[in-house]
């Protein structure tokens, strides 16, 4: 088990979150890949996102439903600046995860969260874990309250 895997099983216990991490047998990289891995719709998958504040530098990670593509033209209205994408190595760095496997829980340092709305309609959600075919489930809310989450409107 690698050591990003072994930091997101830590932190899934630290927060007594009820769940445990399935490795796949294919990749769980894109959002269609893992709804097919975990047997759920698409809208079912967190996506999480990296993004750095255009004015601050400051990263963000977006919790946002497979269905779902974030407007960056929108970002200035919902988090106050506007929004790049955050370089892989930067990433990596100050999360502990390679972009692919970038898990909800676990970073490296905190990292403000915001989770898209739309994620809270289901039972189930599934997750990163650390690895591109490594995914926990979740119950929404449980998430959000782990991860100290903000609400947004993706769509």
């Amino acid at each position: 088990m690698s050591k990003s895997v072994k930091r997101v099983q830590k932190a899934l216990g630290e927060l007594k979150l009820d769940t445990s991490i399935r490795h796949m047998p294919d990749s769980t990289r894109t959002a269609e890949d893992a709804a097919t891995a975990c047997n759920c719709s698409v809208e079912q998958i967190v996506k999480s996102m990296i993004f750095e504040g255009a004015e601050t530098g400051k990263l963000r990670l977006l919790l946002v439903s497979g269905k779902h593509t974030v407007d960056l033209a929108r970002a200035a209205d919902i988090f106050g600046e506007s929004l790049i994408r955050a370089d892989p190595r930067r990433v990596r760095s100050e999360t502990g995860f390679a972009i692919g496997g970038v898990s909800p829980v676990g970073h490296l340092s905190e990292t403000d969260t915001w989770m898209d709305a739309a994620l809270l309609e289901h039972d189930r959600i599934w997750a990163a874990a650390g690895a591109p075919n490594a995914v926990f489930s979740v119950a929404p809310q449980e998430l959000k309250d782990a991860t100290a989450s903000k609400i947004f409107q993706v769509g």
